[in-house]
Parts: structure tokens; C-alpha cells; sequence
């Protein structure tokens, strides 16, 4: 299984996020069995979006970028992972996207599982459904144990990585406004694989 390269991710962000529905995210550990699982659900973030965590670092007026604030990885390498953490208590993967020095990301909201269910219901015991190990983006990264020790890596190599499956699935994709947030929400920047069972159960913004 081959990972994709930075030049994957140094494209236009809303272009990666529709892209990657269909491919998996791989974590590969030592003594454990690897994890795989199918992307179904991501969301696109953008400098100029509102919604973004990098929101107000750059200045599209004087085409100036601040060196520091909350978010300013986000302006990194293409293929870095960002992970933060929601609620206190759920770990969010997202990818760097677009070349370095413009900002953008993709949130995985949801995968489903391909391998290592047993490793995933050893951290998601509470899951009573096997949809409930992965169909959320704080339910994932609880599953294929990613938290911030992953954070400012290159997803681009194992251990934790994308890639394209050899036969891939054809699949209709759907768009609607994120989840979980105030801003933005005009935006339909959230795709997912139409009718697929892991894909989250949340709200659009723009419903909710």
C-alpha cells in the first residue's frame, strides 16, 4: 500500500477533501494489528473561510501572514497532520493542504473500518454498533488511537498515513454544510459517500 506524497496534498484544498472520499488512512503499529480504514466523510477548511483555525492570520489585503497565533501550522507543509482537541476530551485529525504558505485543511470526519477491528473495539469499547467505532471524526482518531503526539507529523509515511486502494469503489458523493460551527456555514464544504452507513449521524450547520 503505497502513501500518497505532499504533491497529493499541495492542492486546492476543496479538491483534496472530495479526493480522499473513497481512499483509507493507515496506522501501522508495533506489536498491534494495522488499522486501515476507508475514508467516507471529510470536510474542507480555508484561509478565507471563517471557520478556519488559522481565520485572520493572513491578510489578504497586504498579502501578509502573521508568524504565530492559533493555527499558524496550518500554513505548513502539505500532508502535515493537525490535531487538536474538541470538548476537552475528543483528539480532531485534520491534513495540511495547498501549498506551504497558503493555508487549508482537511477534517476526516469518518472512516469505515477495513482492518484491525479488534484493536478498535479495544478503544472504543462503548461502541454497541460496529458503525459506532468510526463514524465520527472523534470516534476515529479514539479507534486508530491518534491523539497530539501525531500532531506536526508528515501523513505521508507510516506509521499513520493515506493511500489509494488498489480496487478502488465507484460511489456518489454528497455535499452539505459543515458540523459544528457558526461561521461559514453558508459553505458546502462537507462530502461524503452518499448513503454509506459510517457516515456521521451529526447535523449541518446550516440545519441545525
Amino acid at each position: 500500500m503505497t502513501s500518497f506524497s505532499a504533491d497529493y496534498f499541495a492542492r486546492p484544498t476543496v479538491a483534496v477533501a472530495q479526493d480522499l472520499l473513497g481512499t483509507v488512512l493507515v496506522h501501522t503499529e508495533a506489536g498491534r494489528e494495522r488499522q486501515v480504514g476507508r475514508i467516507v466523510e471529510t470536510e474542507a477548511y480555508t484561509q478565507d473561510d471563517p471557520a478556519f483555525h488559522g481565520w485572520g492570520l493572513y491578510d489578504e489585503a497586504t498579502g501578509t501572514l502573521q508568524q504565530e497565533g492559533r493555527g499558524i501550522e496550518l500554513f505548513g507543509a502539505p500532508g502535515t497532520a493537525y490535531v487538536y482537541l474538541i470538548y476537552g476530551m475528543h483528539w480532531l485529525l485534520n491534513v495540511v493542504t495547498e501549498p506551504e504558505g497558503t493555508g487549508g485543511a482537511v477534517l476526516i470526519r469518518a472512516v469505515e473500518p477495513l482492518e484491525g477491528d479488534g484493536v478498535m473495539h479495544q478503544r472504543r469499547s462503548a461502541a454497541r454498533r460496529r458503525q459506532d467505532l468510526t463514524n465520527g471524526p472523534g470516534k476515529l482518531t479514539e479507534a486508530f488511537g491518534i491523539d497530539d503526539a501525531f500532531h506536526g507529523t508528515m501523513l505521508t509515511e507510516p506509521p499513520l498515513f493515506f493511500a489509494a486502494l488498489e480496487e478502488p469503489r465507484s460511489f456518489d458523493m454528497a455535499t452539505s454544510s459543515r458540523i459544528g460551527i457558526s461561521k461559514g456555514v453558508e459553505r458546502p464544504w462537507r462530502f461524503f459517500i452518499d448513503g454509506h452507513p459510517y457516515v456521521s449521524p451529526a447535523t449541518p450547520s446550516d440545519q441545525a
